[in-house]
């Protein structure tokens, strides 16, 4: 199984001056823990970094020593255009693809494997938790409009897992009618594709802000 891991992002929301995969968590970069979880997933046989050109220094050093084939690929102003080049500089032999951000560092190696297996049985995944907050819809002057069913809402996370072909379509679409997306998976929703949702921890955070930081290293702690 081929994997991208979108490390592009930058660190506005956290206050830093970097790339937040590259801030010191647990006293090693948020980056190094998620590699660490690709490395020990026994699906995965070829990883690429999607990030910028001027973040590659520093990403190639902590993948010295990685156990497999690793790419650098120079990404986009968006996420979606940086799964775009990624895609892109797959090797031709790539039928299946997971793509996780680089910032969901606490992933567990077994989620990344059952993301894998979905999608080597022909089927597109993500992984997602249960909403288990009261969700409010509310207007642009801050009133609330409804209240969402609670059990049919799911807080998407990565990986997402597709078959090659498809997930190439998909962008190719998107380009062709100007949509912009914020993961694949709303791609193939708009195209009416089924997306099959794998239930994931609610560990599994998108380290974003200060905040997530803390709590990753207490959780961490706890491992």
């Amino acid at each position: 199984m081929h994997l991208l891991i979108a490390a592009a992002g930058s660190g506005s929301r956290m206050g830093a001056s970097c790339n937040k995969l590259l801030l010191q968590l647990a006293g090693r970069p948020v980056l190094a823990w998620t590699l660490d979880a690709v490395s020990a997933a026994d699906s995965i046989e070829w990883v690429g970094i999607v990030g910028q050109p001027f973040d590659k220094s520093s990403v190639t050093k902590l993948t010295a020593d990685f156990p497999k084939p690793v790419k650098w690929i120079n990404g986009g102003n968006t996420r979606q255009e940086s799964v775009q080049l990624g895609l892109a500089s797959l090797p031709p032999n790539a039928k299946h693809i997971l793509i996780h951000d680089g910032a969901r560092c606490l992933v567990e190696p077994m989620l990344i494997n059952r993301c894998a297996e979905v999608v080597a049985s022909g089927n597109a995944v993500i992984a997602a938790t249960p909403l288990i907050d009261t969700v409010k819809r509310v207007d642009n002057k801050g009133f609330i409009i409804d209240t969402p069913e609670r059990s049919q809402l799911w807080a998407a996370q990565t990986p997402q897992g597709f078959i090659v072909s498809e997930l190439k379509e998909g962008h190719a679409q998107a380009l062709k009618n100007g949509w912009a997306v914020t993961d694949d998976a709303s791609l193939y929703e708009r195209l009416g594709w089924p997306v099959r949702v794998l239930e994931s921890a609610p560990s599994n955070i998108k380290v974003t802000t200060p905040f997530d930081l803390i709590v990753a290293e207490a959780i961490l702690s706890r491992r």
